[in-house]
C-alpha cells in the first residue's frame, strides 16, 4: 500500500524523517556535502512516501525563477525498483502543472532514462553538482 503527504518546511516531524531518507541517500551512499543537501529548505513544497505504512521515499519541489525545479528525489535502497519513485514523481506533477510554469529538475546521470520516460529532455551540456555529473531536462508537455 501506498500512502503520500505532503507537507511544508514548518513540519518538522515529516521534514525530519524525509531528511532521514535524503541523509540515508544523499549524504552516506553519494557523499554529497550535507550543506549542499539541506540548502533552500524553508521554500521547499516537500513529498513522503510511505510503502506498506513505512516511510520509503521523498521528494521536494520549490519556486525558482526558472520555474518549478524539482529536486531532492531519494529511495530508500530496500525500496528501489518498485516504482515509487514514478509515483512520487506522478503526485507532485499533479500539483506542480496547474501552476503553468517551465518545469525542470537536475538530474544525475544514472537517471536520465527514467526521466525521460517521465517527459523530461535533455537540456544543454552535462555538469558536477555535489562532485556527481548531471544534466538539466525540462519538462516538454
Amino acid at each position: 500500500m501506498i500512502n503520500i503527504k505532503r507537507f511544508g518546511y514548518s513540519d518538522k516531524k515529516l521534514l525530519s524523517i524525509s531528511n532521514k531518507i535524503r541523509t540515508t541517500v544523499f549524504v552516506i551512499e553519494q557523499n554529497v556535502d550535507p550543506v549542499l543537501e539541506y540548502k533552500y529548505e524553508e521554500e521547499g513544497n516537500f513529498y513522503l512516501l510511505y510503502y506498506n505504512e513505512k516511510p520509503a521515499a521523498t521528494a521536494r519541489w520549490r519556486n525558482t525563477e526558472k520555474g518549478i525545479k524539482l529536486e531532492r528525489f531519494a529511495t530508500l535502497k530496500e525500496h528501489r525498483n518498485k516504482g515509487l519513485g514514478s509515483r512520487l514523481l506522478k503526485e507532485i506533477m499533479k500539483d506542480v502543472l496547474p501552476l503553468n510554469k517551465s518545469i525542470y529538475l537536475h538530474s544525475q546521470i544514472k537517471a536520465i532514462t527514467y526521466y525521460e520516460r517521465e517527459g523530461f529532455r535533455k537540456k544543454g551540456e552535462m555538469f558536477v553538482e555535489a562532485d556527481i555529473e548531471h544534466y538539466l531536462m525540462e519538462y516538454i508537455n
